[in-house]
Parts: C-alpha cells; sequence; structure tokens
C-alpha cells in the first residue's frame, strides 16, 4: 500500500501560490504596444496622453476600475485627464482591453 504523501510539501506551495498573486496582469507593455497604447502614453513620462502609472495612482483602490478602463480603451473617450480626446480602439478585444487595464493598474 502506498504511503501517503508528506504534508511537508504544501507549505512551499502555498508559498508559491500566495507569492506568484502578486505578479502583474499577463499583459505587458508589449501588448500596450501592439494595441496602439504607445502612441500616446508611455508608462512614467506624459505624452499626448496621461503616463500609465498616474492612471494607475489615480483609480487605486477603486474596484471598478478595470472594467471602467477596459470600456475607456474600447469606446474611447474625452474630459477625464483634461481636453484631449482619446479615440476609441475597437480592434482591442474585451479580453485584452481588461489585461491592459489590469496591466496599467499593476503599475
Amino acid at each position: 500500500m502506498p504511503r501517503p504523501r508528506s504534508p511537508r510539501y504544501l507549505l512551499p506551495a502555498a508559498a508559491l501560490a500566495v507569492a506568484c498573486m502578486g505578479l502583474p496582469a499577463q499583459a505587458d507593455q508589449a501588448l500596450a504596444a501592439a494595441s496602439n497604447c504607445m502612441g500616446c502614453h508611455r508608462i512614467d513620462k506624459r505624452l499626448v496622453g496621461p503616463p500609465f502609472k498616474d492612471i494607475a495612482a489615480r483609480y487605486r483602490g477603486d474596484q471598478t476600475a478595470v472594467d471602467r478602463l477596459a470600456a475607456k480603451i474600447r469606446q474611447g473617450g474625452t474630459g477625464v485627464w483634461g481636453v484631449q480626446h482619446m479615440p476609441a480602439n475597437p480592434q482591442v478585444s474585451e479580453a485584452d482591453a481588461r489585461k491592459l487595464a489590469a496591466w496599467v493598474l499593476s503599475l
């Protein structure tokens, strides 16, 4: 009869799982570049639109931020960061818009 596995393997596995929870979303700067985001935004400096880090700071703690930003990515908008209009990006899928929003918020 096989011997049951020792629970000593559970603690390292649980620690690894908890550590991975803090990693940024799978979306990254490459997805942002492929989606045309980098044409107007940079991570830490203003170009046409606000820096991604400023966006993350503004929405920190907002539980609806991923949904709101994903909608803004796809539909565009104006007035949130001044008079500059953000064009709609309907070519970005809803799933990718959510990944991008989560990535921006992780910065």
